[in-house]
């Protein structure tokens, strides 16, 4: 997944984050049109399911609550979901729901930053002021001021040539829609080649064009001397040759990367919609009731105890 790949370049915007007069940039990493930053992985706990749920802001709140206060909402939300009020809850109206809830996610992200560039409160945001916004003070001092002056040039230039193919009638201004497609261009299919080539300019590190296995691996996982791989990056290897490669030729090209973070036939929020059915429905009948889903409620949200059991799964995981 997209997160995965894309970790060496989150590491880049720590840094920015570090930096004061470089304001931190929330989701200038792209990632694939997922509805969970988190690894969907039931046996380490249902973080992946809360965010698809609730949608990633949101499952945060519930982590602050207690288990009875989750439920309770939970039950609520159970009621909003059931719009023909029949006491079930089907594929379709929980595959609306989640739908919904990721749609809720970016906008209310957008919003959250649009104040933050709009400067002169005009309704628009131009490059200019993304840029000094964003840079500011390095930009006079050419970032000579900068440890990594490099990796500030990158990250610039980036942000430029990303906001130039959101800004479709290219007048150097971004309508909400069109920032909308820069801080989430994995939304958009006009900004396909942009999502396809950051990923390939992120993860091809000896700049050949195209990404071996190495490659591939190597950006979602290190090994420690004497480590054992796990499980998963067998697997992972696997997909690689047997899949992700489709001409056989030991590499990925653009197109095949391509297909790999931007699988256009991919509705998440299908997957997820029937993932949670199965894990809920007691009875198979292909659709939940309130009571199926309050019996299985921290599969659907959190609360400050499974946060705190999650919290301890990570660090035994860690040792």
């Amino acid at each position: 997944m997209m997160r995965m790949m894309l970790r060496s370049l989150a590491s880049l915007c720590v840094l920015a984050a570090a930096a004061l007069a470089v304001p931190a940039q929330e989701k200038r990493i792209l990632h694939q049109a997922d509805l969970s930053g988190r690894a969907h992985d039931d046996a380490h706990g249902f973080q992946y399911d809360h965010d698809a749920f609730l949608g990633k802001e949101e499952a945060k709140t519930f982590d602050q609550l207690t288990p009875e206060e989750s439920k309770v909402k939970l039950a609520k939300i159970v009621d909003r979901i059931d719009t023909d009020t029949d006491g079930y809850i089907s594929h379709a109206e929980l595959h609306s729901w989640i739908k919904h809830r990721h749609r809720r996610y970016i906008a209310e992200n957008v919003n959250k930053h649009w104040k933050d560039y709009d400067k002169n409160q005009d309704g628009k945001i131009s490059w200019e002021e993304y840029k000094n916004t964003t840079y500011g003070y390095y930009l006079d001092e050419e970032f000579d001021d900068v440890e990594d002056k490099a990796t500030y040039k990158s990250m610039l230039t980036r942000d430029e040539r990303r906001f130039k193919t959101a800004d479709r009638d290219g007048d150097g201004i971004a309508t909400r829609v069109e920032f909308t497609a820069f801080l989430h261009p994995e939304e958009y299919d006009y900004m396909r080649d942009v999502v396809v080539q950051e990923t390939m300019e992120n993860i091809d590190k000896n700049g050949d064009g195209k990404v071996d296995i190495a490659e591939y691996i190597g950006d979602m996982y290190t090994s420690e001397d004497g480590d054992d791989e796990p499980d998963w990056v067998h697997t992972e290897k696997k997909h690689f040759s047997e899949f992700r490669d489709a001409n056989k030729d030991g590499y990925l090209d653009a197109g095949e990367v391509a297909h790999w973070v931007l699988p256009g036939e991919v509705d998440h929020a299908d997957n997820e919609a029937k993932h949670l059915i199965h894990e809920t429905d007691t009875d198979k009948d292909q659709k939940v009731t309130k009571e199926e889903i309050l019996a299985n409620w921290n599969m659907f949200v959190g609360s400050q105890a499974t946060n705190y059991g999650e919290d301890l799964t990570r660090r035994h995981d860690e040792l």
